[in-house]
């Protein structure tokens, strides 16, 4: 099997203000050559953040022989693969939230964010604007063992 590899250039980094998750703020520090990027994101309410789980980047999280895992945040959860889980232990370390947008100086490259499930510093690939007919659907459903938490984002975060 011929494995091809791929380069990720992060686009800025993740930076947290504070240390009580109540109070804190929450911002993306985008680096100069992707500011103009940010051009208009002002006008949606909501943008969803690919980033690279940095302190998951190692070889044991990334090589494992068996890819069903122990489900986070999910007590009673079978064994489960972890294409079926948010887990931040993956092939990729790739992950995605969204979250609701403040403010956006694109001069300074910085987005404030109502939140986000991310460490200080943690290297952001891509940032897209959340649009309800690509990035919801009718009729979703979850895992029996997630049945309880809340359906939508703000009820459910507390950052």
């Amino acid at each position: 099997m011929n494995m091809q590899e791929y380069t990720i250039r992060p686009i800025g980094k993740v930076r947290v203000k504070g240390d009580d998750p109540k109070t804190a703020q929450y911002f993306l520090d985008i680096e100069k050559p992707y500011r103009s990027a940010l051009k208009e994101l002002d006008k949606w309410s909501h943008v969803i953040i690919l980033f690279w789980a940095h302190e998951m980047d190692k070889d044991e999280y990334r090589s494992a022989e068996d890819w069903a895992v122990d489900v986070p945040y999910a007590e009673g959860a079978p064994k489960t693969g972890i294409f079926a889980t948010r887990a931040e232990y993956r092939p990729n370390p790739i992950l995605m939230t969204t979250s609701a947008i403040i403010d956006v100086d694109i001069k300074n490259g910085m987005v404030l964010l109502a939140g986000i499930d991310a460490y200080s510093g943690t290297p952001i690939i891509d940032l897209k604007a959340y649009f309800p007919i690509c990035d919801r659907v009718r009729d979703a459903h979850i895992a029996p063992w997630f049945d309880g938490w809340p359906e939508y984002l703000e009820d459910g975060i507390e950052w």
